[in-house]
């Protein structure tokens, strides 16, 4: 079952970041394969920072993009970034703590996160942005 699904309205209409939206699904999705196969913690706590680390370096790309776009909506977006991220930080300590507890949280705050995220800050994005594509 898949956890995410990639949808057209997710799309901001530059290759480089879309591409990197379906890369984030597909590791947020084969983490939560990981979760419902109650693999070892070890192997879950990986995911949890190479989704970290893949989101970050994904915000980094996307804030570039909105910078250099002089994107009005810049700062609204890149704060809800930031929680994010610390809100993964947040369920990395809370998993780390209690598994049994945390899975259900984690699964839940990534699924509502990404599809608002997705569905409200970066459908924005679309049409508003006028560099080059990638």
């Amino acid at each position: 079952m898949t956890f995410l699904a990639w949808k057209s309205e997710y799309s901001v209409g530059i290759d480089s970041v879309d591409h990197e939206h379906r890369e984030m699904i597909e590791l947020v999705n084969a983490l939560y394969d990981e979760m419902k196969n109650r693999r070892d913690r070890g192997s879950i706590e990986q995911f949890l920072g190479d989704i970290h680390a893949t989101i970050s370096a994904h915000f980094a790309l996307e804030e570039r993009v909105m910078k250099q776009a002089a994107y009005d909506q810049y700062e609204p977006h890149k704060d809800d970034h930031e929680e994010l991220l610390d809100q993964i930080r947040e369920l990395m300590d809370v998993y780390a703590d209690d598994p049994d507890n945390g899975l259900p949280l984690l699964q839940e705050r990534l699924s509502d996160w990404f599809a608002n995220h997705f569905s409200s800050f970066d459908s924005r994005l679309h049409g508003k942005l006028d560099i080059p594509h990638h």
